[in-house]
């Protein structure tokens, strides 16, 4: 969607002119002759897409994939000189690309390589088996969504990287959004719920702006939206709120606003732990998690992991602190079986 430059192989020559074919007419997908020397670009539908890259060249390179709205879809490889790499990833392709109450973006596929020394030999997009491919879907605030621009990165921005080919991340997270208005915006839930399949995994990461919310209503949302996943046959799983970044001056955390208790006194973890155990949810108790991360660091060291040193943000992540966080994920799916781990990087 988001056309971005990508560096090839200098040795790479690519006509000037290229003609654009819906990779539907393509059985086998599309690869390089999709690309200029400046970008590649897909022009397939709305959906879920299969990419091998084969990474590497002549002299040592160092090789990163992201695409769309600044999705991280393949991690920096290293690869030797004359010793190419095949990597493989599952990417989603929609309309919002982003954010669901965002911008549009450029119809299309698009996916730019980065890195320090960054060498693309090959690509191929093929649509992906539907049969053969998992989802997760993300429904989230800003802490969770696809940041349009830098140097704000949600953590399901950066969890695509440590998944293979065969799960695709669909997030659906949305900047200012509580479990209140996630509810009532049919470009929300109403949008993700009618594209979960039977056994779709659906995270759910609502709090930080659940500022007014009352406690019966939090538990009530976060209970519809179990059964509306449920009710379609997908797998949720509740996520408890990245902490805060605010130290009291024995270097914890253990404060109402770092651990999300809001306004009313609404403790948001500990209803979501709650809500877990009584419909007998699988739980990521991020805040336990991120808090540990960040008293683990300490008052200096874990300001990299927000924005406090580029805008004295407490709350949002910075690329690096998303990256982190999304890790913490990950290794909760893996633990907890959700995902297989022949699937996990």
């Amino acid at each position: 969607m988001r056309r971005t430059t990508i560096t090839l192989l200098a040795t790479l020559t690519i006509a000037t002119a290229l003609s654009a074919v819906p990779a539907q007419a393509h059985g086998r997908g599309m690869g390089l002759e999709n690309c200029t020397a400046t970008a590649c670009h897909f022009d397939v539908a709305p959906g879920t897409y299969d990419v091998r890259v084969r990474l590497g060249g002549d002299t040592a390179a160092s090789t990163g994939i992201t695409g769309e709205t600044r999705r991280t879809l393949l991690a920096e490889t290293p690869t030797g000189a004359g010793e190419p790499v095949t990597r493989t990833f599952t990417v989603n392709v929609r309309t919002p690309e982003g954010e669901p109450t965002g911008a549009e973006g450029t119809p299309g596929l698009d996916l730019v390589v980065g890195g320090s020394a960054p060498a693309l030999a090959d690509i191929r997009v093929t649509p992906a088996v539907a049969r053969h491919t998992r989802q997760i879907f993300l429904v989230g605030d800003s802490t969770v969504c696809d940041q349009p621009g830098d140097p704000y990165s949600g953590w399901g921005q950066q969890l695509p990287q440590y998944l293979r080919k065969g799960v695709s991340v669909a997030n659906y997270g949305d900047s200012g959004e509580s479990t209140v208005t996630y509810l009532a915006d049919p470009r929300l839930f109403g949008t993700v719920q009618p594209l979960i399949r039977r056994g779709d995994l659906v995270l759910v990461q609502l709090a930080h702006n659940d500022k007014q919310t009352d406690e019966a209503t939090y538990r009530a949302n976060l209970e519809a939206l179990v059964a509306g996943v449920r009710d379609k046959g997908g797998r949720p799983v509740l996520v408890t709120p990245i902490v805060r970044r605010w130290f009291n001056s024995d270097g914890t955390l253990n404060n109402g606003t770092a651990l999300l208790v809001n306004g009313l006194g609404v403790d948001h973890p500990a209803v979501t732990r709650s809500v877990a155990a009584a419909h007998d949810v699988p739980l990521i108790d991020l805040t336990a998690s991120t808090k540990a991360l960040v008293e683990s660091l300490g008052v200096e060291g874990s300001k990299a992991l927000y924005l406090y040193n580029e805008k004295r943000d407490n709350t949002h992540t910075s690329a690096y602190g998303a990256t982190a966080y999304a890790e913490l994920v990950r290794d909760e799916l893996l633990a907890q079986h959700l995902v297989p781990e022949r699937l996990v990087r």
